[in-house]
């Protein structure tokens, strides 16, 4: 397979540059309140700065002090020598043919991750990252392929919601309130980089910060964590974030998914299922996704599909079935599309829905399972200027 060349529009924007001082994105409203005081606030007044301070940075999108004018000159004098409203510096972005837009960002020790916004026609999904690179090794997906750096901050996690919402250019003009109904970015989907599972304290303030309605307010019924299978963490997760939750599954028999996802050689599939059935917010209406993507000769037979319906049987779920997004130097090949039609008619036939999910992005590696790829072959060219582009086998 040829390494098809990049060419949508690559557009580099300007940082926000931290001077030093202490940042308040990320921050909880605790927390926000307490730097306040340690800064010289009166404690009486910390509640009412708290709020003021919070609707102007996640509900306005406003990240300079001098522009928060329901705070005396003197204070927003004062919280500028103390603090600063950064968010990760977008080196790059890549627009596909599609419309899909992938986002290099860089934040604190020079580290890159990849962040990705699907536009459809009833709205817009952004694809976050939790860590920057992953632990888990998951074979057939390239981010996996990359060893795990560090886990991002809470400031960092829902830093990429405000970098996507500047771009997208979704903050309200001055003097007008936001329009919560018809928004380019109106769901949050954690299936980017990392297992958000493992970094759970700053994946649960982050999205806490998301959801809190005086600020980027967004339904928790519009947040997705996607996991492993973290089983220690499933039912925390409900319990203290309290969004959708889905499951990267991908396999039928421990035998194969020791293989694909090899977390599961800590919790296995009989485990993982028993924890989902005792899945605190499990209901009709609030199913658990099962991400089972399609690899050829591998796990798509009618066999796995029919073991599949057994092995959930009483969970309120669907199935979401992804065409297998090659990378270079990838083991596996995608299920051919006849083979995937009728996975998914055996299942849909069983009274699950099993929609097949349609590749975005390809053409700027920006599709499921391929985050990465751009930012290394990126870091070979400058390491190696003279070099050309390796055709991958």
């Amino acid at each position: 397979m040829s390494d098809t060349p990049i060419t949508p529009e690559i557009v580099a924007i300007p940082r926000t540059v931290s001077d030093g001082a202490t940042n308040l994105v990320g921050k909880t409203r605790d927390e926000m309140g307490e730097m306040l005081v340690a800064a010289g606030l009166p404690q009486k007044q910390a509640r009412m700065r708290v709020g003021q301070i919070w609707q102007w940075i996640y509900q306005k999108g406003v990240r300079d002090f001098a522009q928060m004018t329901n705070l005396s000159k003197a204070y927003r004098e004062d919280l500028a020598a103390h603090f600063t409203v950064s968010v990760p510096e977008v080196v790059t972005k890549q627009v596909s043919d599609d419309g899909t837009r992938k986002y290099l960002v860089r934040i604190e020790g020079g580290h890159e991750v990849e962040i990705v916004y699907i536009p459809e026609t009833n709205r817009g999904t952004l694809c976050v990252s939790s860590q920057v690179g992953c632990t888990l090794n998951c074979s057939f997906c390239h981010t996996g392929t990359q060893t795990l750096v560090r886990n991002l901050t809470a400031a960092e996690i829902v830093g990429q919601i405000m970098v996507a919402r500047d771009d997208l250019g979704e903050w309200p003009e001055p003097g007008r309130n936001p329009n919560v109904e018809a928004r380019l970015l109106s769901n949050v989907v954690l299936m980017g980089m990392g297992e958000p599972l493992y970094n759970f304290d700053a994946v649960r303030d982050a999205m806490n910060i998301a959801m809190d309605c005086e600020g980027i307010s967004l339904s928790r019924r519009r947040i997705t964590l996607s996991t492993s299978g973290v089983v220690p963490e499933i039912a925390r997760a409900a319990d203290e974030i309290g969004c959708l939750l889905a499951v990267s599954f991908h396999a039928t028999t421990d035998e194969v998914r020791d293989k694909l996802v090899p977390i599961n050689k800590k919790w296995n599939i009989q485990t993982l299922l028993q924890t989902l059935r005792e899945y605190p917010r499990l209901s009709n209406s609030e199913r658990i996704t099962f991400e089972y993507v399609m690899l050829k000769d591998v796990n798509d037979s009618d066999d796995d599909a029919r073991r599949l319906i057994r092995l959930i049987k009483g969970i309120p779920a669907k199935i979401n079935l992804i065409p297998f997004n090659e990378w270079p130097g990838s083991p596996y090949q995608r299920s051919d599309a006849n083979r995937i039609k009728a996975f998914s008619e055996i299942i849909f036939n069983a009274g699950y829905a099993s929609p097949i999910r349609k590749p975005r992005g390809e053409d700027i590696m920006a599709a499921c399972g391929q985050l990465k790829s751009a930012t290394e072959r990126a870091r070979r060219v400058r390491r190696t200027p003279d070099a050309q582009t390796p055709d991958p086998q």
